[in-house]
């Protein structure tokens, strides 16, 4: 049973990562749209969407591993 829950706790932690990094997401690329509208192409909107694409590899990632240990559940 020890096994179970160390598994549901990784799970929610994972589960809590993947709504933060959407709502950055969300926040992020609304700024950059702002700045592409205002036709502020600077070094800061370059930055911005190489986070961006960063956040959504590692959104990936943590879904892979959220699926992962949801396998894991299932089989104990």
């Amino acid at each position: 049973m020890a096994r179970l829950d160390e598994v549901k706790e990784i799970l929610n932690s994972l589960r809590v990562a993947f709504s933060i990094i959407i709502g950055v997401l969300v926040v992020l690329v609304g700024v950059l749209i702002n700045k592409e509208k205002a036709s502020e192409i600077d070094i800061y909107f370059w930055m911005g969407l190489v986070f961006v694409l960063l956040l959504s590899f590692s959104l990936i990632i943590v879904v892979k591993s959220i699926l992962k240990h949801i396998r894991e559940i299932r089989d104990l």
